[in-house]
């Protein structure tokens, strides 16, 4: 079993190289994200990630969480690397100042964060979940809600959830039955259950603030009837004291197939006398509310498929450098080590060569959110939040399905070995399972992405992302070599493949809306792909230029450009049959389902 290796070289040219941290920097409010600062906090993080929380994740992962007396207990190490979490001051990298936070760009808690998942998902689910709930009450609760909780939550001394579905609800959250009464004193008193809270209950901070969907007794049916409440595991005086306990508590933990350490919660609120609770925003306007959260929770998801990516790659990698096995097919040297082999290599190549698309993709996201927030000309704050808004389920969707194969070939790197749990590969593939289904499925962020994110406004968006992709077509031509000749042909023909796609889902949508829905999956995969692959173009545009300029380490940039050509070659050459899917796969689909079931 191996430990994680924070891969700083990678991430800083992904960060300065592709996402522009220059520009970020150059944000108003943005001003100290300087390279030096930015430089330290990576390095800092790299130390935590790889000596604290890096040696607990096998640990989480084999003694899992437990649940007596309604209190749940996390596993041995976990408590006392959360208190070291807050102290160092990780929970408040990007918060407002107002409220203690640091204030540091999205970029660079992205980066960041891609280091707690990788070293130790289970752990960085905590402190995701309160990210989340802190930046919905920043932008639709009280200024007194504000006072109370921001502070303590900011700092992490207090962790937050989020409390959606419910066991007859699921993704349809329009039957969400728990039910707010008011109280003459303005509160709420809350009654129903949750179910999957992850965090719902632990034993890392001294106090859980709950948002919670409700209805109130004359809210109109469906999700235009959904209200949301802020109700605190311990009641909070106007000083910001730590009262009684409320009416709320965790009576299961599920017992899952991965991520052991984090504990998923039943939530029962008001079995006694109701849980008290404060209104957040309007009512009836909760849903609507907890999309913000839900957003950057989604946006943090499709971080975990790259940050697990990363790890059962290093994983791989190390065990392929050491596991000898076979002759070598070339020379038939006996013995070699089966990195070696031509179909490893292949694999290692593979893994490689999408979590470095992943990544770069996630990053330039991230950017285009300070960038969305920030910038001084609203007209480049609308261009930037469009792109973002198009971007989320392709970063959620595509890079936690890629996230899953890249672990699944890391244990087929092992060969038998992989399918044993004490090498540790076998974990990450368990753990990556859950990142496509939480926060919404692959299919409800395909279809988010075909219908809201494209239909709904004629492709515009997509259609000026496929232009500016397109436009890389020119910068590619100049540069003279194979390599570059490769990738040049392979974007060309995904960007085609991914404008005929656009095309028949804005043509389409009206007309046979079941059909482009079977076909929505295939495109959100074609998205990413190419999306990916104009990523890895720039990065071999890049590194090519770090070369002329005689840049030391010239074998990273070339490696660079090498795993461009990997990735045109492998992988972003697939968009053209994935268009063909999106087209006419859909129809066939719907038809063939008529017959079959």
């Amino acid at each position: 079993m191996s430990e994680y290796n924070a891969p700083i070289r990678d991430i800083r040219f992904a960060m300065e190289e592709l996402a522009g941290l220059a520009s970020v920097a150059a944000l108003p409010g943005n001003e100290e994200a300087n390279p030096e600062l930015v430089a330290a906090v990576l390095d800092e993080a790299a130390k935590f990630a790889t000596e604290v929380l890096s040696p607990l994740n096998a640990v989480g992962d084999r003694e899992g969480c437990t649940l007596s007396g309604g209190e749940v207990r996390t596993p041995p190490g976990f408590r006392d690397a959360y208190r070291k979490f807050v102290e160092a001051g990780w929970n408040a990298l990007d918060c407002d100042p107002e409220f203690g936070g640091q204030g540091l760009p999205r970029l660079v808690s992205a980066l960041v964060r891609e280091l707690w998942k990788a070293s130790n998902m289970a752990f960085s689910l905590c402190p995701l979940l309160t990210a989340g709930a802190i930046e919905a009450l920043m932008l639709k609760g009280s200024e007194e809600q504000k006072r109370i909780y921001l502070p303590k939550m900011v700092s992490g001394e207090w962790t937050g959830t989020m409390n959606l579905t419910e066991p007859q609800a699921g993704s349809d959250l329009a039957a969400v039955r728990t039910r707010a009464v008011p109280q003459p004193d303005g509160s709420y008193r809350i009654f129903g259950q949750k179910i999957f809270i992850t965090y719902g209950e632990h034993d890392m901070a001294s106090n859980i603030v709950h948002l919670v969907l409700a209805r109130l007794p004359d809210a109109p049916e469906g999700v235009k009837g959904i209200s949301l409440f802020v109700v605190p595991k311990f009641l909070v005086g106007a000083d910001g004291a730590i009262g009684a306990r409320n009416d709320v508590q965790c009576v299961s933990i599920e017992h899952k197939l991965g991520i052991h350490a984090s504990p998923t919660c039943v939530m029962a609120y008001g079995e006694k006398d109701g849980a008290t609770g404060t209104l957040v925003g309007e009512p009836n306007r909760g849903l609507e509310y907890m999309f913000i959260m839900m957003n950057a929770a989604r946006f943090a998801v499709g971080l975990e498929g790259v940050a697990l990516a990363e790890r059962a790659y290093q994983q791989a990698l190390e065990y392929a450098r050491t596991r000898v096995q076979g002759r070598d097919i070339v020379t038939g040297a006996p013995s070699v080590t089966i990195i070696h082999h031509p179909d490893v290599r292949r694999m290692l190549m593979t893994m490689k060569a999408n979590t470095e698309a992943m990544r770069a993709l996630a990053y330039v996201v991230a950017a285009a959110q300070d960038a969305a927030w920030k910038h001084p000309d609203a007209g480049e704050r609308r261009r930037n939040q469009a792109f973002v808004d198009l971007m989320i389920p392709v970063v959620k969707g595509w890079c936690t399905e890629t996230g899953i194969e890249m672990a699944s070939l890391g244990i087929q790197v092992h060969g038998g070995m992989g399918f044993i749990e004490e090498t540790g590969a076998a974990q990450h593939l368990r753990d990556a399972r859950i990142t496509t289904i939480y926060e919404g499925t692959t299919g409800i962020q395909a279809l988010d992405l075909a219908g809201r994110k494209i239909a709904r406004e004629g492709g515009a968006s997509a259609r000026a992302l496929i232009a500016v992709i397109g436009a890389l077509d020119g910068d590619l031509a100049k540069v003279q070599g194979q390599d570059f000749a490769a990738i040049r042909s392979a974007l060309a023909a995904g960007v085609e493949a991914l404008r005929l796609a656009v095309d028949h889902v804005v043509a389409g949508f009206g007309r046979d809306v079941a059909a482009v829905a079977a076909g929505a999956v295939p495109l959100l995969e074609l998205f990413g792909i190419v999306c990916g692959g104009w990523q890895m173009a720039r990065a071999a545009l890049a590194a090519a230029k770090r070369l002329e300029e005689g840049a030391p380490d010239a074998d990273f940039y070339r490696a660079k450009i090498v795993t461009a050509r990997f990735f045109a070659e492998n992988v972003l050459v697939r968009a053209e049959g994935l268009a063909l899917r999106v087209i006419h796969g859909g129809g066939t689909v719907m038809a063939l389902a008529e017959e079959q079931f």
